[in-house]
């Protein structure tokens, strides 16, 4: 297994934005281990990819890390609080986590969904948000290069769009810690790259903050992302920096047939050639 990457020495005496310790979680109703001695650390500034095949462990994974629940073994920390001894309602408000599956009004305005991150709500709570608030939301936009989305009904957006404008929500509570849940599902490939393009650089204006991508393909991670974490049958394969994971020999362990790996500008891109094919 590739080793859990050591500490830069600006970060060494950080405390670790994400912290497991043997975390292993069992569906009660039938005794199966989704997930099964996990260890992992993420540290300020760090940008992680998590991959692995379908039914791998990468969901229940994610939901731990945003404490949408607890571990049957081991320990969670996040944000430097330990799941079972904190309030998980307050620790949630300082989590961002973008899903395609989120609940959103269709008819809302690009801007009203981020002001809803302000709220934690899915409608808008309009008293509660003031001209800084507004402004804020308006900036997150820009910031993600969608600013001429404002005053677009949601439900019209593409789906790169949307991708965006749910990002800039999640950050309306400036988190220290960003969860991407499958960002670039369905996704063309203009959008794609838009998005690509977006994420590197939110994670270049914003040194201190974490994230973790949950994908299927290494085209979709922009280039700030510096390591990743690859599940098996519910056990960390390997972890660490991404020149040492993202091989040829450790994605086809990971995904059970014979991958080839390329990088090329600080972009990836993997293929399986069919046996017998030049």
């Amino acid at each position: 297994m590739a080793g859990q990457a050591a500490p830069s020495p600006a970060h060494a005496h950080e405390a670790a934005v994400l912290r497991l310790r043997d975390v292993s979680v069992r569906r009660h109703t039938t005794d199966q281990v989704i997930l099964d001695g996990v260890d992992w650390t993420v540290r300020p500034g760090e940008h992680w990819a998590l991959l692995g095949a379908n039914g791998a462990g990468k969901t229940t994974l994610l939901r731990l890390l945003g404490a949408l629940m607890h571990p049957t073994t081991g320990t969670v920390e996040v944000l430097g609080s330990l799941l079972g001894r904190v309030d998980v309602r307050e620790l949630r408000t300082r989590i961002g986590h973008v899903t395609s599956a989120q609940r959103v009004p269709q008819d809302l305005t690009a801007h009203a969904v981020v002001l809803t991150g302000h709220s934690g709500t899915v409608q808008p709570l309009w008293r509660t948000y003031d001209d800084q608030v507004r402004l804020r939301a308006h900036e997150l936009l820009t910031e993600l290069g969608v600013k001429e989305l404002a005053d677009r009904p949601y439900g019209v957006c593409s789906g790169g769009q949307r991708a965006r404008v749910l990002i800039a929500r999640a950050l309306m509570a400036d988190p220290a810690l960003l969860l991407l849940d499958e960002p670039f599902n369905a996704l063309d490939l203009p959008s794609r790259e838009d998005l690509v393009e977006a994420m590197h650089h939110l994670a270049k204006g914003r040194p201190g903050l974490a994230t973790v991508t949950v994908t299927h393909h290494l085209e979709e991670l922009f280039p700030a992302v510096g390591h990743a974490l690859l599940l098996r049958e519910g056990r960390a394969l390997a972890r660490g920096p991404v020149d040492d994971v993202l091989t040829g020999p450790l994605l086809t362990t990971c995904f059970g047939r014979d991958i080839t790996v390329a990088r090329r500008d600080g972009r990836w891109s993997a293929y399986s050639a069919r046996p017998g094919r030049g």
